[in-house]
């Protein structure tokens, strides 16, 4: 099936079996270059079938599709006629791994950091409404991006503007490392629906079968559900701030993420779809150990193995030092923006739990956060006080 994709008009012919097969045959290629090649992994197989379903419903380049962060773009890659192009990946002079308008004008813009996404497709949009144009824009955010402070404001901009735009919200309950903070509690409350939803649809259909009975049950049932529906499922902040919320929606269900994406392009204003997904997804190894497999070197498909030793690199050798400081200075700390991992403090966050200070991917705020640990002593410097903050780049 994959040979027959060399653009996005070729999906669009598809029925919706075949788009199953071109799923897991896209999934097979991705997996078989970045073992070889190294590069990010996890995050492109959680997002195949979104990517089939937004060239199946929408046409680039007419259509903008802004994708936040941008490493998780190959398969985007892959239909939109650089699939061969994709085993450069990683090589000098190879393809690069994130967005680059430069490679061709189905990437409209440039990534390379979170949080960026809605604020670039509004003013797609804004400018489309002043030249008069009628095209659709989207930004596809994680998550894990949704707690960067640029995200929220382009949010709260976007829902009072009313501007005509959808907001994917790919929600896989990680970005590097697992999420944590506010935004992701109410993402988890929010999961609660899709759940919720086809447990009442259960019980109305097997109520509505008894004879005689069953409807006049149903609308009583209806009338104190009503009355409860808030205890178990929170207001929506989104439909809040302005936005019409779709979802929970499968996002390996090819055929429902269309429906949605359907629906969205009929509606006035802005639209966010609530879309579940798994990173890591069809490749076991990669969904137990998702933050390992986020970017990885070349390693070995059958045991997930790396095929490089790995050498002590700036980051081990950092972290390393700063457990050794922070075991004679309690006053030392360290802030990350929801990169632990990648930038050597596990073992720190792992030893010295109550010092250590996870913020999301908001770096302005971990500078901040940081700066007014401890006492001041004068108006420069914090005094007695080391702040390690690791920043994701």
């Amino acid at each position: 099936m994959l040979e027959k994709i060399n653009g996005p008009e070729d999906v669009k012919k598809l029925n919706t079996q075949e788009k199953n097969k071109l799923a897991e045959e896209i999934r097979k290629y991705i997996l078989e270059i970045v073992s070889k090649n190294g590069g990010h992994l996890a995050s492109n197989l959680g997002v195949v079938e979104l990517t089939i379903a937004l060239h199946s419903v929408f046409d680039v380049p007419k259509d903008k599709i802004v994708w936040d962060v941008g490493h998780q773009t190959y398969v985007h890659k892959i239909i939109t006629g650089r699939k061969e192009q994709l085993k450069t990946l990683r090589k000098l002079n190879g393809i690069a791994g994130f967005p680059k308008s430069k490679e061709s004008d189905t990437d409209s813009f440039n990534t390379g950091h979170s949080s960026t996404s809605i604020s670039a497709a509004l003013g797609m949009a804004r400018a489309r409404d002043i030249k008069g144009e009628n095209n659709s824009v989207l930004a596809v955010i994680g998550d894990g991006a949704l707690t960067g402070g640029m995200a929220l404001e382009a949010l709260n901009d976007a829902g009072w503007s009313q501007t005509k735009m959808t907001v994917i919200l790919n929600d896989n309950e990680m970005s590097i490392s697992k999420n944590i903070g506010g935004i992701s509690m109410l993402l988890s409350k929010l999961r609660t629906k899709k759940s919720y939803n086809k447990s009442s649809d259960a019980i109305k259909s097997a109520i509505l079968k008894l004879p005689g009975i069953g409807k006049p049950i149903v609308k009583i049932v209806r009338r104190i559900k009503r009355s409860i529906k808030q205890l178990i499922i929170p207001k929506m902040f989104f439909e809040d701030i302005g936005f019409r919320y779709l979802g929970p929606v499968d996002g390996h269900d090819i055929e429902e993420l269309e429906r949605m994406l359907k629906i969205s392009k009929q509606l006035k204003g802005p639209v966010l779809i609530h879309v579940l997904t798994k990173k890591g997804k069809g490749y076991a190894i990669a969904e137990q150990n998702p933050d390992k497999f986020h970017a990885t070197g070349p390693f070995d498909i059958e045991t997930g193995k790396s095929k490089k030793e790995k050498k002590t690199d700036y980051s081990k050798v950092f972290g390393d030092k700063l457990v050794n400081l922070a075991k004679k200075n309690e006053k030392i700390v360290a802030v990350t923006a929801s990169m632990k991992d990648g930038t050597g403090l596990a073992q720190f966050a792992k030893e010295f739990p109550e010092r250590f200070f996870d913020i999301g991917i908001a770096e302005q705020h971990a500078i901040r956060n940081g700066s007014r640990n401890g006492k001041r002593r004068d108006n420069t410097c914090c005094t007695n006080l080391f702040i390690f903050l690791s920043k994701s780049i």
